[in-house]
């Protein structure tokens, strides 16, 4: 496999994927914290903002995005096939992570104030223990969804910044002579390592958990 640089692309592939979750679940959770517990002007547009990037196909605002990040020389760069890979992730967070935050009784987080904690402390000590599961499953949802994007990582990417699915494509399309055997092989290293995140993040998502309700004003 040393014609595909098989361990350049799979470092590439892990330093992307790494910083897509963590990046989306440090601004996701927040953004879905204030969806779940604040009513406030423009709530719902803001929503259909977030979730526009999950309703429509990546390449519709992929080559837009694409061409700023080329005319602000981003495109090619380790930072600009991140940040493509973040515009479909961070919803995805807010959508999964919303539910969970409203299944958590409020009545806990104002009994924690009550005895003296911050906002900070309240997030920390109490939020994160009851989140964990939901932060869990976004993450694992979030790390299979990046693997296997392909059309936001092939129009930002560069020869040193392509993951796994779009060297594969390469390794097809490209031009030149490439033996059957590794382009199988190649393939067959994206499946499985595609799969067994894939069974991981099912082993701890409940998909009940994936539908939002909407939840009436509470009355004062």
């Amino acid at each position: 496999m040393r014609e595909f640089q098989l361990d350049h692309v799979l470092w590439v592939t892990i330093e992307v994927v790494g910083a897509v979750v963590l990046l989306s679940i440090v601004l996701g959770v927040p953004a879905a914290y204030a969806l779940a517990r604040r009513d406030f002007a423009g709530k719902r547009a803001l929503l259909l903002l977030f979730l526009l990037p999950l309703l429509v196909p990546p390449i519709t605002y992929g080559i837009p995005l694409a061409t700023v990040m080329y005319q602000v020389q981003l495109a090619g760069t380790l930072p600009g096939v991140i940040l493509a890979n973040l515009v479909p992730a961070l919803p995805f967070v807010i959508l999964v992570m919303t539910p969970f935050i409203e299944q958590v009784d409020p009545n806990l987080e104002a009994a924690a104030r009550v005895h003296g904690a911050n906002t900070w402390r309240v997030f920390g000590h109490v939020l994160v223990p009851l989140l964990a599961p939901g932060i869990l499953a976004a993450s694992l949802l979030v790390l299979v969804r990046t693997i296997a994007m392909f059309e936001l990582t092939f129009l930002t990417s560069g020869p040193d910044t392509q993951t796994l699915v779009v060297a594969l494509y390469y390794a097809v399309f490209a031009a030149g002579v490439r033996a059957p055997q590794s382009v199988d092989a190649m393939a067959m290293i994206y499946m499985a390592v595609t799969l067994v995140w894939l069974l991981i993040a099912l082993r701890f998502v409940d998909p009940t958990q994936l539908v939002s309700r909407v939840n009436e004003p509470a009355r004062r």
